[in-house]
């Protein structure tokens, strides 16, 4: 790679079209219908958001989420707390196979790393948050909501428990029922969003599922 290249101006549009063109060819015939090329779109989208709100940098933010889910596990994979850094390693392979700016490698790893809610990892820079922020944006609002009951009827898992269906008296398991995953995850999310703009995106979207919740609520009590 030519050393000038990291101290010019970076063709971000030119670089978002190789990445699109790897989860294209590389990344996506094992992913699950909720971590397609429409799920990274939305997120790439809502990083740029983000990232222009919170002033990070795009040369980070954007490949990362672009390749953010390089490698995918499903949900009841027991390597699934390992993903985001496999993701990682393999997306940094990716960007210097193409001769992506060096200076920026050790940023996109950590963001890649640390987006997923699984991996215990914590962000440490503007642009991990940013990345993070957009992903956990997804699994909110109306997107999120068809995102969970498909991924849960992928899974072969109930709809939810017919004897306390909202987790009035017992603790959450989405590894048996569906609907508890808004108790065990989603509905916890706005509270870990750690951009103001995140945060405040969050708290609308699960204002939406919270008003599915109360109507699902009135559909079972009617027929019940």
């Amino acid at each position: 790679m030519d050393n000038t290249e990291s101290h010019n101006p970076i063709d971000l549009k030119r670089w978002e079209d190789k990445f699109r063109r790897i989860l294209l060819e590389e990344c996506l015939d094992d992913a699950d219908s909720a971590h397609d090329l429409a799920h990274t779109t939305r997120v790439v989208a809502s990083a740029r958001r983000l990232a222009e709100r919170e002033g990070a940098e795009l040369e980070v933010v954007l490949p990362s989420a672009w390749l953010h889910d390089c490698v995918t596990l499903p949900k009841d994979h027991p390597d699934r707390k390992k993903a985001s850094t496999l993701s990682a390693d393999r997306a940094i392979r990716y960007l210097e196979e193409l001769g992506y700016p060096s200076t920026h490698l050790d940023a996109i790893h950590h963001a890649i790393a640390a987006h997923s809610f699984s991996s215990g990892i914590e962000p440490e820079t503007t642009e991990a948050a940013v990345v993070r922020d957009a992903d956990r944006l997804d699994a909110l609002g109306a997107i999120g909501l068809a995102r969970c009951l498909t991924v849960g009827a992928e899974l072969g898992r109930s709809l939810y428990n017919p004897d306390d269906p909202f987790c009035t008296c017992r603790q959450p398991d989405d590894n048996r029922w569906t609907l508890d995953h808004f108790y065990q995850k989603l509905l916890r999310l706005p509270e870990g969003m750690l951009t103001s703009a995140g945060r405040t995106e969050a708290e609308r979207r699960v204002k939406f599922l919270k008003q599915f919740l109360s109507e699902l609520r009135r559909e079972i009590d009617e027929g019940s």
